[in-house]
């Protein structure tokens, strides 16, 4: 199962790529943040965080998107941002026919480190862990990401093992596709140089 783990957010969206199966240890692809200017107005932030979203599941190519679930939080103009971002990468996975799944941060906390209260220092040492890592990902809102995906590998489970069949032999049949184009380009390009090679005798000769 690939997983595209995305803790949203509209200045910095962490993002985190990680393939994997119950039971087996997980192998992390990709991880970055996507960074959105604070001086745009909050429109254009949405569409730049849409696109680079869009560009990583045409990319990816994953079998779950898993969105962290946002939660009420003090500062009130954070959770609208938050909420916005977390909207955009739900309606990117329905628009490009990719399952979503939302967990909450208790839920990934429980279960990257066993408590539902571990702090973001215990969650980046323990996905480092899992991963065998040197060290966490960073910043902090890539290794949420990524402890996000790892979350949803370990309790997916095969819940989505139809969809995953189904995402792998599309995987499967875009390689062999760009393959074929590849060697149809090369045997274009050898008939076009034969070509020009032949003209080439014919007016030495003539």
């Amino acid at each position: 199962m690939r997983v595209l783990g995305i803790d949203p957010g509209l200045t910095r969206c962490g993002i985190g790529v990680v393939e994997g199966a119950p039971g087996r240890p997980p192998t992390l692809l990709a991880v970055e943040v996507i960074r959105t200017d604070s001086g745009l107005d909050t429109p254009r932030r949405l569409v730049a965080i849409e696109r680079e979203l869009a560009a990583l599941v045409e990319r990816w190519l994953p079998d779950v998107v898993a969105v962290e679930r946002v939660f009420a939080q003090h500062n009130l103009n954070t959770v609208i941002g938050t909420a916005q971002a977390a909207g955009v990468a739900m309606l990117i996975g329905a628009r490009c026919g990719v399952p979503v799944a939302q967990h909450t941060p208790s839920e990934v906390k429980a279960a990257i480190t066993g408590s539902g209260r571990a702090d973001k220092a215990q969650v980046g040492a323990m996905v480092a862990r899992v991963l065998a890592l040197d060290e966490p990902p960073k910043p902090a809102d890539a290794a949420d990401a990524v402890a996000l995906a790892i979350c949803q590998v370990w309790r997916g489970g095969t819940a989505n093992r139809f969809a995953e069949a189904a995402r792998r032999d599309g995987r499967s049949r875009a390689d062999h596709a760009g393959a074929a184009d590849r060697a149809a380009e090369l045997a274009s390009r050898q008939q076009a140089a034969l070509a020009e090679a032949t003209r080439r005798a014919r007016r030495s000769t003539a």
